[in-house]
């Protein structure tokens, strides 16, 4: 009977020794989940306040940008870069207001400790509807993807070396800049039977996309407490 006892009583021990581990265990990934609430939540505020004083800095340089899609792009009109239907060359007397709007980002993210936040920075082209043919068949696409290449390029060679976007990495070691071009497929405005209309959608766009709280964590914790 004494030998019965002491197994029942060593079972529970460990039954409860279990317990207690699992319950260490989700109030870490609990705790962890929460911080990273809380840093999401930070970076959605710091990026707002980047992206205002980028833009404010900006028109007080004569320069105008449209912070857009609810505080997380800066869009470059086509009347800072000067895009001719069909080309992605930065005209001369462009490149000056091209190189401000660099520098300009890159104070402003090492002011705001941005790359500590930010996941990555897209510098993304775009065309108007006029079909493009050049660049070895890959239409408004290449052209738009040229179009982001040439004012990064500018950037890259032209931005002294203590404003140089290319060396910023975000939180993983990696670039925090990446360039891409979306062709026509994404107008700023969707009437362009004008020039007007049409030069409005030649602009490139800056993305700024910032770190999210772990999906499969959150679902891992819901599916925790479901079961408990």
């Amino acid at each position: 009977m004494t030998g019965v006892l002491f197994v029942f009583i060593l079972v529970v021990v460990v039954l409860a020794i279990q317990l207690m581990q699992a319950q260490k265990d989700f109030k870490a990934q609990t705790d962890d989940l929460s911080e990273q609430i809380e840093n999401s939540s930070k970076a959605e505020t710091i990026r707002k306040d980047m992206l205002d004083e980028i833009r404010d800095q900006l028109e007080s340089q004569g320069i105008e940008v449209v912070v857009a899609q609810n505080g997380s792009v800066i869009s470059i009109p086509n009347d800072s870069l000067g895009f001719d239907r069909g080309s992605y060359e930065i005209k001369e007397q462009y490149k000056d207001e091209s190189l401000a709007i660099g520098k300009v980002i890159a104070t402003a993210i090492e002011q705001h400790n941005g790359a500590k936040f930010l996941d990555t920075v897209f510098v993304e082209g775009h065309t108007d509807n006029a079909n493009y043919e050049g660049l070895e068949g890959t239409g408004n696409w290449g052209l738009s993807t040229f179009r982001a290449i040439s004012l990064w390029k500018l950037w890259e060679d032209d931005l002294p070396s203590n404003e140089q976007l290319a060396k910023m990495q975000g939180p993983d070691g990696n670039p925090l800049f990446s360039v891409s071009g979306y062709g026509e497929t994404r107008p700023m405005n969707d009437d362009q039977s004008t020039d007007a209309g049409a030069a409005a959608n030649r602009r490139i766009d800056i993305r700024f996309t910032i770190m999210r709280a772990d999906s499969d964590q959150l679902k891992e914790i819901e599916r925790e407490v479901t079961e408990r």
